[in-house]
């Protein structure tokens, strides 16, 4: 309604109809674009669609504009840095035709008229992930791959769409979460990720702002920034400090980046806000003077008896309680419109409120610029600024110290003028106090500037001596932080991503790695996503080139493998591995394989290495040596171990050669590596387990080493190569052996019994006594049939170890080969457990089967110089051998025979 259909409308009347708390939970919504009738929305405008108003005083005619990074970074070509940052429409919040309130803010209840808050999709995904123990954990579990992907596919583009990508990623997620936050509620584990991935994204818009700057500024470090050319401009002297001064551009991108953070929580803190005066101000005052007059009755409370804005101040006399009530409120939003940068939408408020003279004093901070004094047309231009922006700042200033106007409208003017105390007074959170400081510098640095090229106002006078006098600097804001008294805020500054922001602020990487290396230092573990944004910054930096503390990056790196292991993200562990030094990515990725159970993954991560650029084969050898030395055994004498079962780190141990076999250019390691295992099972006497690591091997080893080293080599295999497939010949002749003596073995104790006869009363039974017992000499007949052959066989695979070919077995025959001591200890020893254990085993084998001449002849073997077995034998050894055979002696002695199994002589 107009003011002349509304003016005998009396505010006991509206009240009636719409009181405050009415208006508070009035709906409100949304032009729809194209159309006259607001719609109902349920969301703040995107930031995309907001007008993109400066948030600093100076920032609509100095803030420097970048350009798209991959025309920085690219080579060639150079874009300029600074240019002006133009004022896009906002499409969505045009105050000059519109109702603002309703279109800018947004009731929570304003979605419900179709009884759902959300929209289908979403409603479908937070039911879903509120059915989850974590439903936030479950929500964001993506971004890991989605990280990766995006890490992996702008690796050789430009840095800084890569840090975008990050941002898309992080809000999409944000998105997701608040949805379900809403129905989860403020305390739940959802909020705590809600709120970690909101700071994520914050950090990465200050990172992409602040070192888009840096980059650019080290790439034009050959152009002559300290040049500077008289003017009567003050625009101009304050563009030209923003070229030249990189730390008060950097401060403002501060500023810049401060108060976008807010304009996206813009919808937060007045959702509810309504405003009933088109044209005039304090509307109630109005008509409560207007009743006065027509009545000439006095009132019983006093009030103010004129209407300009000085009035209340003036006489000391308040306005009607309503309009003290919407004045508050007016200077609360209108000071948030401000703090999120957006100031004309400020002056817009004002102005549709009826209160257009504050949104004149909302306008004299723009810098003096009259175009026509170096112009060579003929047309005049239009002058910019305020030419008595002196003045106007000190009265700001003045106004901000009195202490009986409101503190918003205070911080309005303090925000102004550079006058940090009333404005930290309405600062609540780490960000404002940051937000305020970094603009009051930005403030001091300019008007620093304007006094040194003579362009300052003789009211800079007025203006208090600490303020002209200041010397700020980056450092010297998180100070000041520090000695706040506001409890909030000194919790907010030990948070880790306003640690971070710090740090990135100050450009101060060694302070901030010191950082990250005291969290991971500290007991309680990191929440994961906050490892994988310092995972990824690391990155970032690195490849910028910057120097970096290589120590903490290593620890940062294994800190996340380790998180990625832990969670089972598998494909995700070898391409963050490559980025850590090569010896301790082969230890770490090497100590990952040992935790893949799965033999059907296991290509898979082998596949995903050699595409990281890992040394497959080192860490493959890594992983086989760490699992058979773990739980090392003792080579001890088999009299004093005691064969057992295969246990679950034998199996372990087995299982682990497969690793070897995936790539047949790793058949001479996988040889070596089963070699040595086998050696330590046939230590213990554990043959089962040893034909299981042997079985492993394929058959066609030998000849694909063979071939292998054939294709392109004229010489010899290398001595290794060579020794390792002797001793798995040896190896394959002691498992054969030992096979066919447990067949014997178990044949001959498995001799048919004789029946016993039953008594022979009656013929029927004589005649089944004579069936079973050549039944009996049937079966006998073939078993020593089968015995005599398996005491062949065990005797001949016996002989092919004892008398192994080309110098004994597990002797190697090349000694040109890599020293290891360890290899031929093992050896040895075996040579001394194996060929006694063997040499008994066939003589036992000779005597129960009475071939005790054969026995005898064993001396004979033992005590030849060409196979010298006698120096692998032990003196006990030795004594018990030679009491075998005089056992076979006195049997043949027995037979009538002499002691060595010869006919006597007569």
């Amino acid at each position: 309604m107009d003011w002349g259909q509304s003016e005998l409308l009396s505010p006991v009347v509206r009240d009636e109809e719409v009181t405050v708390a009415a208006r508070r939970r009035k709906k409100v919504a949304f032009p729809s674009p194209g159309s006259g009738s607001p719609v109902v929305s349920t969301a703040t405008p995107a930031r995309s669609l907001m007008r993109n108003t400066p948030a600093s005083l100076f920032r609509q005619a100095v803030t420097p504009r970048f350009p798209d990074v991959s025309t920085i970074l690219a080579p060639g070509g150079r874009t300029p840095r600074y240019t002006h940052t133009p004022r896009k429409a906002l499409s969505s919040m045009n105050l000059d035709d519109s109702d603002w309130t309703n279109s800018m803010y947004i009731s929570p209840v304003s979605g419900m008229d179709n009884s759902s808050f959300f929209s289908d999709d979403t409603a479908n995904l937070s039911s879903a992930l509120l059915k989850e123990d974590d439903p936030g954990e479950a929500a964001a579990a993506s971004l890991f791959p989605e990280f990766l992907a995006s890490l992996v596919k702008h690796s050789s583009s430009a840095v800084f769409e890569l840090l975008d990508e990050y941002q898309t990623l992080c809000q999409e997620k944000v998105d997701v979460l608040q949805s379900v936050v809403l129905r989860a509620g403020q305390n739940s584990k959802t909020a705590g990720v809600h709120w970690l991935l909101q700071q994520e994204n914050c950090t990465w818009r200050l990172i992409t702002s602040l070192y888009r700057d840096r980059v650019q500024l080290a790439l034009e470090d050959d152009i002559m920034t300290d040049m500077v050319v008289p003017s009567e401009s003050e625009k101009v002297v304050v563009e030209q400090l923003f070229q030249r001064d990189a730390v008060i551009r950097q401060s403002q991108l501060v500023v810049d980046w401060l108060e976008s953070i807010a304009k996206d929580k813009i919808g937060d803190f007045s959702d509810n806000i309504e405003y009933y005066a088109k044209n005039v101000c304090w509307e109630n005052t109005l008509h409560s003077l207007k009743l006065r007059r027509k009545s000439g009755t006095a009132f019983t409370v006093p009030l103010v008896t004129e209407l300009d804005p000085d009035a209340p101040f003036r006489q000391q006399r308040p306005l009607a309680d309503l309009d003290r009530e919407d004045d508050a409120r007016l200077l609360k939003n209108l000071f948030s419109l401000i703090r999120a940068g957006m100031t004309e939408e400020a002056q817009r408020l004002c102005k549709r409120c009826g209160q257009a003279w504050r949104a004149a004093t909302l306008e004299g901070w723009k810098l003096y610029h009259d175009p026509n004094r170096t112009s060579v047309s003929i047309e005049l231009q239009p002058i910019e600024g305020n030419p008595q922006r002196g003045i106007w700042k000190a009265c700001c200033w003045r106004m901000a110290e009195e202490e009986q106007l409101n503190r918003y409208e205070r911080a309005i003017y303090s925000s102004l003028s550079g006058n940090l105390k009333p404005l930290l007074a309405v600062c609540e959170s780490w960000e404002d106090c940051v937000w305020a400081h970094f603009k009051v510098m930005v403030d001091s640095l300019v008007e620093k500037e304007l006094m040194s090229s003579g362009m300052a106002h003789q009211e800079m006078d007025t203006l208090p001596r600490e303020y002209l006098e200041a010397n700020w600097t980056m450092e010297k804001v998180f100070e000041e932080l520090q000695a706040l008294e506001l409890k909030r805020v000194l919790e907010e500054t030990k948070e880790h991503h306003h640690i971070i922001q710090k740090f990135v602020i100050l450009g101060d990487l060694d302070g901030l790695f010191e950082e990250f290396s005291d969290w991971l230092t500290t007991s309680k573990p990191l929440p994961s996503h906050l490892l994988r944004f310092m995972t990824h910054l690391l990155l970032f930096f690195r490849s910028l080139g910057l120097a970096l503390k290589e120590e903490v990056c290593v620890d940062v790196l294994k800190a996340y493998v380790s998180l990625l292991v832990r969670d089972q993200q598998t494909d995700l562990v070898a391409r963050y591995v490559s980025q850590l030094p090569p010896e301790v990515a082969t230890v770490e990725y090497a100590a990952f394989l040992e935790t893949v159970n799965q033999p059907e993954i296991r290509p898979r991560c082998l596949q995903l290495a050699t595409d990281a650029g890992l040394d497959v084969a080192a860490i493959t050898k890594l992983v086989v040596e760490t699992v058979r030395e773990r739980d090392e055994t003792e080579f001890t004498h088999h009299s004093q171990t005691l064969e057992m079962g295969t246990t679950k780190e034998d199996l372990r141990k087995i299982d682990v050669i497969d690793w070897l076999l995936f790539d047949p250019a790793h058949r001479a390691e996988s040889l070596k590596q089963s070699n040595a295992i086998m050696r330590k099972f046939l230590a213990v006497q554990k043959h089962d387990a040893a034909k299981a690591v042997f079985s492993k091997v394929p058959e066609d080893s030998m000849r694909e080493i063979y071939c292998q080293w054939s294709g392109g080599q004229t010489t010899s295999l290398p001595a290794e190569d060579e020794n390792a497939i002797r001793e798995h010949l040896c190896i394959r002749a002691y498992l054969e052996a030992h096979e066919a003596f447990t067949d014997w073995f178990n044949h001959s104790s498995s001799a048919p019994q004789k029946p016993a006869p039953a008594p022979e009363a009656k013929f029927t039974e004589r005649v089944a006594n004579e069936m079973r017992e050549k039944e009996y000499q049937a079966s006998l007949s073939a078993w020593s049939c089968r015995l005599d052959v398996l005491t062949e066989d065990v005797k001949e695979r016996i002989y092919n170890v004892l008398l192994f070919v080309d110098g004994g077995w597990m002797i190697d025959n090349r000694q040109d080969s890599e020293p290891d001591s360890e290899r031929r200890h093992q050896m040895a020893a075996l040579r001394s457990l194996c060929l006694p254990r063997l040499t008994f085993l066939l003589l036992s084998v000779l005597q129960n089967s009475s071939r005790h001449q054969e026995a005898l002849r064993l001396a004979d073997i033992i005590s030849s110089d060409q196979h010298r077995l006698y120096q692998v034998f032990s003196k006990e050894e030795l004594r018990r051998f030679l009491l075998k055979l005089r056992e076979s002696s006195l049997a043949l002695l027995d037979r009538g025979l002499d002691p060595l199994g010869y006919e006597l002589q007569t």
